[in-house]
């Protein structure tokens, strides 16, 4: 398998590609990484050097990956967080000629806005432009309940609501939606889920909840889901193989006592996940 992952990239750290390759090569797939930004490291010290790759120079970069004649290899199309609206037609570009020169091909969407506890958290004009044009190309997505909710146009609590919103959003195009940080109001305590839900049914899987936020483990969650998702044809599985490698290095790296993920550290998870979730069926 190929994936063309059109993402960030830190010096220090792991977020975007930087977060999403290692994982995906430790799985056995070949990944073209293309990068938007070129950050010493993630936004979240609130300092950070670097500069963000202009739409016409990242769109140059896959020209080229073009021109070596590659893009009828190409598997699967993957993007995460977008720091300007010129990257997103950039993306649609390219997912239209990979699409184009081979059919089979897919584009896993993480439509990175924010969340519940910190609000959006990219520019303004963001949003609008993942709901109303990059969403609707995709074959995945993979939002947190509050990008599903701004997605839909919904406030989904409840497992009920949460699989209506999904419904709403795969009308929108995708046929494929992977819920990340599902916190039902009933829920055990001291517990998350992730929501996993194509044309053959939905299925859910619930973790412990570590009190500890992992920047980047949600580019690991989509890139790693999609992959899984793309050689399976499983939401099942997929869901299962994902939670499990994905908790794993999340457990790892809060043991540590570390502000960044563990991602070398936890290679084995990736490569061999442990399946110690069971995803259970929910419709």
């Amino acid at each position: 398998m190929k994936i063309l992952s059109i993402q960030s990239a830190v010096a220090y750290g792991h977020v975007g590609n930087s977060a999403a390759v290692f994982p995906l090569q430790r799985i056995g797939v070949e990944v073209l990484p293309v990068f938007t930004v070129n950050f010493s490291n993630h936004t979240g010290y609130g300092a950070w050097r670097g500069s963000l790759i202009s739409p016409e120079e990242v769109k140059d970069v896959i020209l080229g990956i073009e021109e070596r004649g590659i893009l009828p290899q190409i598997d699967l199309v993957l993007s995460g967080y977008q720091g300007g609206t010129g990257i997103g037609e950039v993306i649609i570009d390219a997912v239209a000629r990979v699409k184009a020169a081979n059919p089979s091909a897919i584009y896993a969407c993480d439509p990175v806005m924010g969340n519940a506890k910190s609000g959006c958290f990219v520019a303004p004009e963001i949003p609008d432009l993942l709901r109303d044009r990059v969403v609707p190309v995709a074959d995945i997505i993979t939002p947190n309940q509050f990008e599903l909710g701004y997605l839909t146009g919904t406030e989904p609590l409840t497992l009920a609501d949460t699989l209506d919103s999904v419904d709403l959003a795969r009308a929108m195009g995708p046929s494929t939606v992977l819920v990340t940080s599902v916190e039902q109001p009933d829920r055990p305590e001291g517990t998350i889920e992730m929501l996993a839900v194509d044309g053959e049914g939905a299925w859910i899987v619930r973790t412990p909840h570590l009190p500890f936020k992992a920047n980047g483990s949600g580019d690991v969650t989509a890139a790693l889901f999609s992959a899984h998702y793309r050689e399976t044809g499983s939401a099942a599985v997929a869901l299962e193989r994902t939670a499990s490698s994905v908790f794993d290095l999340i457990e790892l790296t809060y043991k540590s006592g570390q502000r960044e993920l563990q991602l070398i550290e936890a290679q084995e998870f990736y490569a061999h996940p442990r399946l110690q979730f069971a995803a259970a069926r929910v419709r």
